[in-house]
């Protein structure tokens, strides 16, 4: 095995190994919360992150 394809390998193992234990240590989605897709542009206020605050512009 070369060089290159040892750490291509190492990459791609400690990145499914990240996503395997955020998604573990993440609490589930409550879907309840979300606003549905199809109000899309609506205005409809969202209870996402910081993308999704007013700007107070």
């Amino acid at each position: 095995m070369t060089q290159q394809n040892l750490l291509r390998s190492f990459f791609w193992s400690v990145l499914l190994v990240f996503l395997a234990w955020d998604y573990w240590q993440s609490p589930p989605v409550d879907l309840r919360f979300e606003a549905p897709l199809i109000a899309a542009g609506s205005g409809q206020e969202t209870h996402g992150g910081h993308c999704s605050m007013p700007s107070g512009k």
